[in-house]
């Protein structure tokens, strides 16, 4: 666990320098640049985290349900955050046919954990219950804060990248010694966001781990969970799930579709949001 803590902290920490050595790139290395790009990152950080669940309930056209709507869920829910010590989260549904799930919120006390009808659907109660336990453990991990952060400095630094480019191509009338060097400006601008998406990644494959590591542990076991996963995989590749890629890591299972040939396997995984399940699975079972 401390090894993936670390981990996290290291590229939330690369994430936020690349966002700031951008500004100050733009700025030709002034030093009120670096300023208003760590001022501009934070606003945006403190943003997507305040609104997180708003914008993650409306991305998926989901619904907050009370005990009398979903009985099941809701007593689930309410048992498994008990035996964790945590307040009881909002309890919502998504009209999704993806068997899937993701929880949202600005902290434990604020917290949202959503099931799409397709989990509910597809897969048996204690498979269910691994989920929802995977789901809370993201949000007794702070990941939802985490995560926020992670995409709010990515999403800025993609922004800044095309701000540069734009910038370089339109201060002609500048002086030759303050302007930012042309080809610096055209690399940075075409590898940032890439850079920027491959630590924001990392961070969300990392937080996947604890947070089936940390259900595992409520549960007693690990194989409900690692049951779960292997059908949501399988049907996944039957049901496609729209949903802005802003939002897809807050899903327990990456809703996107991804690239499933041989030579593009492993830059697909790569560049997903979530480890494989194939690695999901065997650490949930090795955990016996």
């Amino acid at each position: 666990m401390f090894k993936n803590t670390m981990k996290t902290a290291v590229l939330l920490g690369g994430l936020g320098g690349l966002c700031v050595a951008i500004f100050g790139l733009i700025g030709g290395g002034q030093p009120t640049f670096f300023l208003l790009g760590a001022v501009v990152g934070l606003a945006m950080i403190f943003g997507s985290y305040w609104w997180s669940d708003k914008l993650a309930l409306r991305s998926a056209g989901a619904r907050i349900v009370t005990e009398a709507e979903a009985p099941e869920l809701y007593r689930m829910v309410a048992r498994l955050a008990d035996r964790a010590g945590m307040p009881m989260p909002t309890v919502a549904v998504s009209p999704d046919a993806q068997p899937n799930a993701f929880a949202t919120g600005r902290s434990p006390s604020r917290a949202v954990v959503c099931a799409t009808d397709g989990l509910l659907r597809a897969l048996p109660r204690d498979e269910v219950e691994g989920v929802m336990a995977h789901e809370l453990m993201h949000v007794k991990h702070r990941d939802i804060l985490i995560g926020s952060v992670a995409a709010a400095i990515a999403t800025v630094i993609s922004s800044l990248a095309q701000m540069a480019m734009f910038a370089s191509m339109f201060a002609g009338g500048r002086d030759d010694e303050d302007r930012p060097n042309p080809l610096a400006i055209l690399l940075v601008s075409l590898l940032a966001p890439i850079a920027a998406g491959l630590l924001q990644m990392a961070v969300s494959r990392s937080r996947e781990f604890e947070a089936d590591r940390g259900a595992a542990a409520l549960l007693g076991t690990g194989e409900p969970l690692a049951r779960a996963l292997e059908r949501i995989e399988k049907y996944a590749k039957g049901i496609p799930l729209q949903v802005s890629p802003t939002q897809a890591y807050k899903y327990i299972h990456n809703p996107l579709a991804e690239a499933r040939g041989s030579n593009g396997l492993r830059m697909a995984r790569l560049f997903s949001t979530h480890p494989a399940t194939e690695e999901r699975i065997r650490r949930l079972r090795a955990l016996h």
